[in-house]
């Protein structure tokens, strides 16, 4: 599979952020120090943390015991990797206001979904990952799948963000891009092996804080540049693209398709559904941060509570992207470049957008502000991924299939010992993140071929009781493959889609694939005994199992409902504001 991401016909240069290319930033001694200084918060709270790791639920979930508010800042800091701010920014610079659909349509959905309807099923059967609620539901096989690519995902994606990371390093300082990414890996490592899941959500925490500190100055200094609103609009309509950047809908240049109904379907099915849906609902680098609260209304209110800043990251991510296409020389050459011929390469590319404008606009101090932003980013999202991994790798592979019944330390020890092990993986990995001019490509081809399927086996299973444990694996193995055949027909010039339209269809075949699988082998294999499925199905599991006992006790602003509610009624609000 790596062989065939790499494979994607991107610039494929060695980097791509050249030591010796024209991105430079001319840090001063001031913003040094505040990288530094954001490095030793960093560091001190990974060995705080540690203090509080007796055992191995305290490493993998934080002993369950988190306020909401933490999890649910944690929930979007955790996102907010090189998905949220090279990708969107790239995304922005590249198409303009159609990148809105990844957080409003792609996101604020499926995030209040989860937050309502299925988190009370992963909180209330104490399960520990969501590989593990796959094993109660299906069984082995369909855990064994769900495992395994999940793991194999996660180090892909980590892989993405240190690959960023390193890149900011480089740029930085010169280094090369290895020696970068070696260091950015094991500053993330010490922390996360330290102190495990309270580590990385603590920091989650804090870079949330310091990703806005950055990002939301070099948004308004950069409008200023470009002449206020208004002057950014006469620049973004007289650029290559022209007007349509600013109109969201119907978003052809994103989907791909030319006709402007078939656009529609594919963001609205293809990204609001399949792909929203399937990565916020069954990704556990997500879910695990709601697990890790006090209760079930709390772990409820995770997604939603992140659901709010979630609206308005695109404010500060998208927008400084389409100021830099149309504010630096460089990246204005390269967009007129690639509009004219789709084919050109550069070592410029669009997820450069965010560095050059910084470089362009900032002035030290701020910079150094800004680069700590960046780096708590990367940092967010590949500790997310780690986390993640090493919770999936000790409980539902190591503990399930290879040593099962050791005390409790010994699954504590092979947690630590994945991190590294997936640190060191994530370091090659890196490489492959390389070859794609726009990091959101690659991502959304990840997301099409693991989390699509999974979403389609997720659903069909929580509420269809009759649903066999042999559909739930045969599903995800169809699911998966029919995603990886568009990919390689899309490839292979069998039929083309620009922007990540094959992304979106690869999806949308994989979910409708995997239904159709389901629902054929069911016919003919044996179902789960009713009763073994209380705590996993909606019809079988009994309201109070699904609630807290205190629930209509609570204050309105702790009611998840009510607050899922407020949120829907906001975004619906930004979507036909923004048109």
């Amino acid at each position: 599979m790596s062989a065939l991401l790499a494979a994607e016909p991107r610039p494929t240069a060695s980097t791509l952020l050249d030591a010796s290319s024209t991105l430079r930033l001319d840090a001063a001694p001031v913003d040094f120090v505040l990288v530094a200084l954001y490095f030793v918060f960093v560091l001190g709270i990974g060995l705080l943390a540690r203090q509080r790791v007796s055992s191995s639920i305290d490493f993998f979930l934080s002993g369950r015991s988190l306020p909401a508010w933490v999890t649910g800042l944690a929930f979007i800091s955790a996102n907010l990797g090189a998905v949220e701010i090279m990708g969107m920014s790239a995304n922005g610079a590249q198409y303009g206001f159609p990148t809105f659909h990844y957080f409003w349509i792609g996101a604020i959905p499926a995030m209040l979904f989860l937050g309502v309807v299925m988190m009370p099923f992963y909180y209330g059967s104490k399960v520990r990952s969501v590989p593990e609620f796959m094993r109660r539901r299906f069984g082995t096989g369909a855990h064994l799948v769900n495992a395994l690519s999940f793991a194999i995902a996660q180090v892909l994606i980590a892989g993405v963000n240190l690959y960023l990371l390193g890149s900011i390093l480089n740029v930085l300082l010169g280094w090369p891009l290895w020696l970068s990414v070696v260091i950015a890996a094991v500053i993330v490592l010490s922390y996360i092996t330290l102190g495990g899941l309270s580590a990385a959500i603590y920091n989650e925490v804090l870079q949330f804080f310091v990703i806005v500190a950055a990002l939301l100055p070099l948004t308004l200094v950069g409008l200023h540049k470009v002449g206020g609103w208004d002057g950014l609009r006469d620049k973004v309509t007289a650029s290559p693209g022209g007007g349509t950047q600013l109109e969201s809908w119907p978003g052809n240049e994103l989907s791909g398709f030319s006709n402007n109904i078939l656009s529609v379907i594919g963001i609205v099915f293809g990204l609001g559904f399949v792909l929203s849906f399937g990565y916020w609902t069954t990704n556990f680098v997500e879910v695990q941060r709601a697990l890790a609260t006090h209760s079930i209304s709390a772990a409820r209110r995770t997604p939603i509570l992140g659901a709010y800043p979630k609206m308005f990251i695109p404010l500060i991510v998208v927008i400084p992207g389409m100021i830099s296409a149309v504010l630096v020389p460089q990246m204005s050459e390269y967009k007129a470049a690639k509009v004219a011929n789709p084919d050109f390469t550069s070592d410029t590319t669009y997820n450069q957008a965010l560095l050059y404008l910084m470089k362009e606009v900032l002035p030290n101090g701020l910079l150094g502000v800004g680069i700590a932003g960046l780096l708590a980013a990367f940092m967010a999202g590949m500790a997310a991924n780690i986390s993640a991994f090493n919770t999936v790798f000790s409980y539902d592979l190591w503990q399930q299939y290879v040593r099962k019944d050791r005390p409790d330390g010994y699954y504590l020890t092979i947690g630590r010992l994945a991190t590294v092990g997936a640190t060191v993986v994530a370091i090659f990995t890196a490489f492959i993140a390389s070859s794609f001019s726009n990091m959101m490509d690659y991502l959304q081809t990840l997301f099409s071929f693991f989390n699509a399927p999974l979403f389609a086996t997720f659903i069909l299973g929580m509420f269809w009781k009759r649903m066999t444990p042999t559909a739930g694996w045969m599903g995800l193995v169809f699911g998966t493959g029919s995603a990886v055949v568009v990919f390689i027909l899309h490839q292979t010039k069998v039929f083309h889609l620009s922007g990540q339209g094959s992304s979106f269809l690869a999806a949308g075949v994989a979910f409708v694939v995997d239904i159709v699988v389901s629902v054929l082998v069911t016919q003919v294999t044996k179902p789960k005994p009713v009763a073994e499925l209380v705590g996993l199905v909606y019809s079988e599991t009994p309201k109070e199992a699904r609630t807290d006992p205190d629930q209509d006790s609570l204050p309105w602003y702790q009611r998840p409902v009510l607050l899922a509610g407020i949120a829907l009624v906001l975004v619906i609000a930004l979507n036909i504001i923004v048109g």
